[in-house]
């Protein structure tokens, strides 16, 4: 399973590519975001062309959510990731940590931080 993170959905919705094609051609595979990515996905929608768009990206996209075992791998890794002062954050740490749960590669442009945390696979 591949789970898209925010960055990438928002840039899918813009029309940047590579990426966009990227993301249609893994909607069609059944892409996965994480309830934090939509959290993040409808906070930032400021017009009703926006909201749009957002409500029709996530209806086809199957949402993981933050449950009990995500919260508490996440917490885990937040906190080995700030003891060696290497943090991503709390909501990338959250990304992480469901997308650890349900053994998924991410989806990111943010490489630079999500490559910090061990065992997370991250697709091409």
């Amino acid at each position: 399973m591949i789970v898209a993170d925010t960055d990438v959905l928002i840039d899918f919705l813009a029309g940047v590519e590579p990426l966009a094609s990227r993301v249609a051609d893994e909607i069609e595979a059944g892409l996965a975001t994480t309830a934090v990515s939509r959290f993040e996905l409808r906070a930032g929608v400021r017009t009703a062309r926006q909201e749009q768009a957002v409500s029709g990206l996530l209806e086809g996209l199957l949402t993981l959510p933050l449950d009990t075992a995500a919260a508490d791998r996440a917490a885990t890794l937040r906190r080995a990731l700030e003891k060696a002062g290497t943090g991503i954050g709390m909501a990338d740490s959250l990304i992480a940590g469901i997308a650890l749960t349900h053994g998924a590669r991410l989806l990111t442009r943010n490489r630079k931080h999500f490559e910090r945390v061990p065992d997370l696979k991250l697709a091409d």
